[in-house]
């Protein structure tokens, strides 16, 4: 049987980012301890799970501090066609969204997210052609903490919005949905990141879910 590919398609979140507690200093987890190595001990050989998380991405915009290459519309297309082909695409996205600088609504979030749906859709980078199967996750509320509490200062209630639109938008397009917020917390130490323990939790979580779209 042919190894199947799940794309994980992310920002600081799928990249495996500690939480931070001072600016420009940024640590990974090992790769056994983030979500996305958990992800594929728990598969096994028969899948390939490829990193594709990017600190700061967001879902269709230019970062006008961090730089253009945040833009996650921007590098999807050449990212699924330098994987293809891909069976399934993980999408987390949106939190980088609610910084301040960008000032833009829930519902902004969710459309964009929606964009990056489309564009999976039309890129056809799933075998013979076909478009990968997608699960669309929605991010968890983040909390106004720290060093980053005053760059997304007021996302955290934008962020509590997201799930409810997150699912209609996977609706709408067809693809999975999952709600992170119902699986994991971010880290009380900056109120954006995972801890290890909830990268395992939500490795395995995804795990179970991926099994059964089969």
């Amino acid at each position: 049987m042919a190894q199947k590919t799940v794309l994980c398609y992310g920002d600081s979140n799928t990249h495996g980012t500690r939480p931070m507690t001072r600016p420009g200093v940024l640590e990974r987890f090992d790769r056994d301890d983030r979500w996305t190595g958990v992800l594929a001990q728990a598969l096994g050989a028969g899948w390939r799970v490829v990193e594709e998380g990017l600190p700061a991405r967001t879902t269709v915009h230019d970062d006008p501090i961090e730089g253009r290459h945040k833009n996650g519309l921007s590098y999807l297309r050449p990212c699924l066609e330098s994987h293809l082909p891909v069976d399934v695409v993980v999408l987390m996205l949106g939190t980088n969204d609610l910084k301040a600088r960008f000032s833009v609504t829930p519902a902004d979030i969710a459309v964009s997210a929606g964009v990056l749906l489309a564009e999976l859709e039309a890129c056809r980078a799933g075998p013979a052609g076909t478009t990968p199967q997608v699960v669309l996750m929605a991010p968890a509320p983040i909390v106004e903490v720290g060093f980053l509490g005053e760059i997304f200062a007021g996302g955290a209630a934008k962020s509590r919005q997201l799930a409810s639109l997150y699912a209609q938008t996977a609706r709408d397009a067809g693809a999975h949905f999952l709600d992170v917020g119902e699986i994991v917390e971010v880290s009380p130490v900056d109120g954006v990141h995972f801890s290890a323990d909830h990268h395992r939790v939500l490795g395995r979580k995804l795990a179970a879910f991926l099994q059964q779209l089969q």
